[in-house]
C-alpha cells in the first residue's frame, strides 16, 4: 500500500510543481511564458560554455583509465583500505568517484553484476556511490562555466567531504552487512 502512494507521489509531484510554479507567477503577475524562455536561453548559453571543460575532464579521466595509473594507483592504497575493512575490488570505485560519475557508476555496475547486489562488495560499491560526489566534474564543469578561477579550498572541502563518505561508508556497512 505504501509503495502505491509513493509512485502516485512521485508521478505527480514534477506536474504539481509545475502548475504551482505557473500558478504562483501568475498570481505575482510576471509573464511565466517569457521568463521561461530566457531562462531557456541562458541554459543553452551556460550549455555551450561548458563544453570545453566537459570534453577536457573527460579525455583526462580516459587517459587515467587506460595509461593504468589507476591500476597502479588502487594497487598502492589497498593495503590501507584493507586495514579498514575495504575489499580492495572497491578501489576504482573509490578513485573513480571523484572524478566522473558516469565513469564510476559503470565501475560499480560492474561490483554488482560480479558479486552480486547482496554482496558485501555490491552493498559497499552501493553505499560508496551514495555518499560520496564527483568534486572534480563539480569543479570543472560547475566552477569553469560561471568563471571562478580560484577554488583550491572548495576543491580541498570536496576532496575531505569524499574521504569522509567514503570512510563512513566502509564503517557502516561492515557494523551494518557483516
Amino acid at each position: 500500500m505504501l509503495e502505491l502512494i509513493l509512485a502516485k507521489i512521485s508521478n505527480w509531484a514534477i506536474p504539481v510543481l509545475f502548475c504551482v510554479f505557473l500558478l504562483l507567477g501568475w498570481a505575482r503577475r510576471l509573464p511565466v511564458y517569457e521568463t521561461f524562455i530566457q531562462g531557456a536561453a541562458e541554459g543553452f548559453q551556460i550549455a555551450v560554455r561548458i563544453i570545453p571543460y566537459l570534453v577536457a575532464m573527460f579525455v583526462a579521466i580516459k587517459v587515467f583509465r587506460v595509461s593504468g595509473a589507476m591500476d597502479m594507483l588502487a594497487r598502492l592504497c589497498a593495503p590501507v583500505l584493507g586495514i579498514l575493512g575495504a575489499p580492495p575490488e572497491v578501489l576504482p570505485l573509490a578513485l573513480m568517484r571523484p572524478l566522473s560519475g558516469s565513469s564510476a557508476l559503470g565501475i560499480a555496475t560492474e561490483l554488482v553484476k560480479t558479486y552480486g547486489p547482496d554482496s558485501f562488495i555490491g552493498r559497499l560499491a552501493s553505499v560508496m556511490q551514495g555518499t560520496t560526489d564527483t568534486t572534480f566534474f563539480v569543479l570543472t564543469i560547475y566552477f569553469g562555466s560561471v568563471g571562478i578561477k580560484k577554488y583550491r579550498h572548495a576543491l580541498a572541502l570536496g576532496l575531505i567531504a569524499d574521504l569522509t563518505g567514503l570512510l563512513l561508508s566502509i564503517f557502516l556497512c561492515n557494523l551494518i552487512f557483516k
